[in-house]
C-alpha cells in the first residue's frame, strides 16, 4: 500500500472514535467527536491530492476512498439517529442513494462504460454533509443545531439531486 491509500485506511479509525465518544456524550466528548470527524474527513482531500500529485492512484484506492468516506458518514450519523437529532428516514435516504451509486459503478453491465468519478455536485454533497454533521455534533448554542438539521435536510436533497445526475444519461456532443 503507498502513502495515500494509508492515509485513507486511516481515515476510517475515525469512525469508531467518533462513535465511541457519543455513547455517553457530554460537551467535552462531543466536541472532541466533532473534531475527530472533521480531522478524519480532511483527510480525504490529503489522500487525493498526494495520489495525484504522487502519480500513486490505484485501483485499491480508487475502491477504498468513497468507502471509507461513506463509513465516516454513516458512523455519526447512526449516532445521531440514536440521540435523536436526526430522523432515521432522513439518513435512509442517503443510504438509498449511496448504494444505488456503489452499485451503479461496481455492476458489471456498466464496467464496460467509461464510470465517471465525482463531479461537482458529489464533492457538494460530500462537504454539505460533513458540514451539517459537524453542525449536529457540535454543542451549539441555540440556533446551531437549528442551523445544523436545516444542512441536514440539505444534504439529503443535494444527496438525491447529485445521485439523479450521477446515473442519468449524458448527452454527447
Amino acid at each position: 500500500m503507498n502513502l495515500p491509500t494509508w492515509i485513507t485506511v486511516s481515515r476510517l479509525l475515525g469512525a469508531p472514535l467518533v462513535l465511541a465518544l457519543l455513547l455517553e456524550p457530554t460537551p467535552q466528548r462531543a466536541w472532541w467527536a466533532t473534531g475527530i470527524f472533521l480531522l478524519a474527513a480532511s483527510t480525504d482531500w490529503v489522500d487525493g491530492y498526494l495520489a495525484r500529485r504522487l502519480d500513486q492512484v490505484t485501483d485499491l484506492g480508487k475502491f477504498l476512498d468513497p468507502l471509507v468516506d461513506k463509513l465516516l458518514v454513516f458512523a455519526p450519523l447512526l449516532a445521531l439517529i440514536e440521540l435523536g437529532q436526526v430522523p432515521a428516514w432522513g439518513v435512509f435516504l442517503i443510504l438509498v442513494r449511496e448504494l444505488t451509486i456503489a452499485g451503479w459503478r461496481v455492476n458489471p453491465a456498466f464496467q464496460a462504460q467509461t464510470v465517471p468519478g465525482a463531479n461537482l455536485w458529489g464533492k457538494a454533497k460530500t462537504v454539505l454533509q460533513i458540514v451539517a454533521i459537524a453542525c449536529l455534533l457540535a454543542p451549539l448554542p441555540t440556533p446551531g443545531p437549528q442551523i445544523g438539521i436545516i444542512l441536514f435536510w440539505g444534504a439529503v436533497l443535494l444527496t438525491w439531486i447529485s445521485g439523479a445526475l450521477y446515473v442519468l444519461p449524458r448527452s454527447t456532443p
